[in-house]
């Protein structure tokens, strides 16, 4: 694996763990896309650092878990901001 992937994905993993940040989040943080980090935390951490991996994926669980009540609130300020003008 070439060193610049392999600093990204382990880069991009502790910042996951330090902050609780989303893929989207990180993607923007990074400058990569969606997929990349996607593939980053899912296949490519999995072969450098077992232990980062199992860190790294209760957190992205957890955020497929409330991935629907986030959405909810957004749709919600949503309209009530066309209400209020």
């Amino acid at each position: 694996m070439d060193k610049r992937i392999y600093d990204r994905v382990i880069n991009e993993s502790i910042y996951i763990i330090n902050t609780n940040k989303t893929i989207r989040e990180v993607a923007n943080e990074f400058d990569v896309s969606k997929s990349t980090v996607h593939k980053d935390m899912r296949e490519r951490l999995y072969l450098i650092d077992k232990n980062l991996y199992d860190k790294v994926s209760s957190i992205l669980a957890y955020h497929i878990d409330i991935k629907h009540i986030r959405g909810g609130e957004s749709t919600k300020r949503k309209f009530l901001e066309k209400k209020c003008n």
